[in-house]
């Protein structure tokens, strides 16, 4: 049975944490399935079609059109991305577990994705993740035209980016967007795009499910992530390259922005998702104003509240609503008065986090789960409103008010590290990323609030780390606003010498050598173990 990976996550509203398969070339390619083969997958679409001579043939004709309208408005978008001491870590982590790691390299990143036209004014529309930390962009029209484009307003939590570039206006053919709210089930799923570098490909499907949520990944270590809601799911066939491109409907207009699919071999599986024409139309035109996006923000992380939760908080099996485990300091959410879990309770032997205040109900539509209050937020929230926010609170209804305020950026919050240092020489390492034990992070995994050290997030694989046996975190929370992996060993001592937080660490191993012995204390499920391991050898 194929395991949930939704299941009892922790999320920021707007946010719960799974590695995606992004659709661009750039490694940093993302993958949440836990399918352990990639079988060839037929539409229900052409099934139907396969069967109906006379719908093939206008149905064909239909997309002959749609095709020589839409696609001088698809682009293909290249990028460069330097590698450089400041991001060695996303080189030396492993981003796609259970498959090969990339190596350490300073050679430049080299990706490409896809984009479309939005206005005469030279705007190109692509995904956040197609062009982060680009030092060259460069977009291709079908008939081989190039421009360099610069980046003129890009949003992380919503996966979309504005590019600019600077060609006549008569070579610009705008696309025209569809209402996504209108999307049924069963749809007509056109998608256009540049799969794998090949430009130009469209590919058809049908609309397979509606208001997903997808949950963004940065290409940042570290950084804010939060879900997108109401995200259309495909099988018409999406591969890497195809971010940023189009999804289509039956007239060839736009419902989606083609950003993600799940695959365990990172290639179409018959599952693709396109964040909606609905979000696009409201973020666009603020990236070309202003540059940014104020996302509605109340300040909380939290999780569904299922029988097992409801039970361990002597409410009704039946009760639901979004539970609240943390609230941010300073915001929306504290100033209201919202409280977050003080308690703790084991379930199918993990402790969890309970006695929060229950959300039941916003501005008096029903919250049945924490994806009911982040979609609300996005289809209704404007920073600077108020909310009236229904809660359960030791078991007795109360009303609060909650005043958005806008969400914070993404480059306030701290990022996590690498254990390599940056000089040119050949030096020690571990093999591994890990942020500091902080007080809510600590009594998200069940320790003393004064608890310090570094939480392991990942290890790389075949590093001296992963030989000692180190272990990474693999449960999503959200700390401080932050959206990290918890669960990881915590190193809280090296060779006898207390490691307190990150800093201790890097500065321990800068002054080993490679082939050097280390004795590592760690907890582990809050037990103390020690680890013997070998330092490495990493040279650039």
């Amino acid at each position: 049975m194929l395991r949930n990976p939704f299941s009892r996550s922790i999320v920021i509203v707007g946010l719960a944490l799974i590695l995606l398969v992004s659709c661009s070339g750039l490694p940093q390619t993302r993958d949440i399935s836990e399918l352990s083969a990639s079988l060839p997958v037929i539409s229900q679409a052409d099934t139907i079609l396969s069967e109906n001579p006379v719908a093939q043939a206008a149905v064909s004709g239909t997309l002959e059109e749609i095709y020589t309208r839409v696609s001088p408005s698809v682009v293909h978008v290249q990028v460069v991305q330097p590698v450089d001491g400041n991001n060695a870590s996303t080189q030396t982590a492993p981003r796609f577990p259970g498959l090969p790691d990339i190596p350490p390299s300073n050679a430049p990143l080299r990706g490409e994705g896809s984009g479309f036209v939005w206005d005469k004014d030279g705007h190109i529309v692509t995904n956040n993740h197609v062009i982060e930390g680009a030092d060259k962009i460069t977009v291709i029209f079908n008939d081989g035209r190039m421009a360099d484009a610069s980046v003129i307003g890009a949003d992380p939590d919503s996966d979309l980016a504005v590019l600019g570039i600077d060609v006549p206006a008569e070579y610009l053919q705008p696309v025209t967007l569809a209402d996504s709210m209108q999307l049924k089930v069963g749809d007509l799923a056109i998608a256009i795009g540049n799969p794998f570098g090949q430009e130009g490909t469209m590919t058809t499907g049908i609309v397979s499910a509606l208001g997903r949520l997808l949950p963004v990944e940065s290409n940042t270590l570290g950084a804010s992530q939060y879900n997108i809601p109401d995200v259309i799911q495909t099988d018409a066939a999406i591969n890497p390259g195809n971010s940023g491109g189009v999804l289509l409907n039956e007239q060839g207009d736009v419902v989606g922005v083609t950003s993600a699919i799940i695959s365990a071999v990172r290639s179409s599986s018959g599952v693709g998702f396109a964040i909606p024409s609905s979000i696009v139309q409201e973020v666009v035109p603020a990236l070309i104003t202003d540059g940014h996006f104020d996302h509605p923000y109340i300040g909380i992380s939290g999780t569904s509240l299922t029988p097992d939760l409801a039970e361990a908080m002597n409410l009704p099996s039946d009760q639901r609503g979004a539970l609240v485990i943390l609230v941010m300091p300073d915001s929306p959410a504290a100033q209201a008065g919202l409280l977050g879990s003080d308690q703790q309770a084991e379930i199918d032997g993990e402790q969890v986090q309970v006695g929060g205040d229950v959300i039941t109900a916003v501005n008096e539509q029903p919250v049945q789960r924490i994806d009911d209050l982040i979609a609300y937020l996005y289809r209704n929230g404007q920073v600077g409103n108020d909310l009236s926010i229904k809660i359960l609170r030791d078991g007795s209804e109360q009303t609060l008010t909650v005043t958005l305020q806008a969400r914070p950026q993404a480059e306030s919050q701290p990022t996590s590290q690498s254990t390599a240092n940056d000089s040119n020489e050949s030096r020690a390492y571990m093999g591994i990323t890990g942020i500091d034990v902080t007080s809510d992070l600590a009594v998200l995994m069940g320790l003393r609030p004064d608890q310090d050290g570094v939480m392991v997030q990942q290890v790389q694989s075949g590093s001296p780390a992963d030989l000692a046996g180190l272990q990474g975190s693999t449960r999503p929370a959200t700390i401080n606003g932050e959206q990290a992996l918890i669960g990881g060993d915590l190193i809280i001592a090296a060779n006898g010498e207390a490691i307190h937080n990150f800093d201790d660490l890097r500065s321990f191993v800068d002054q080993g050598a490679p082939g050097d012995q280390v004795h590592l204390t760690i907890l582990r499920d809050g037990s103390e173990q020690e680890i013997l391991l070998t330092l490495g050898e990493l040279s650039n």
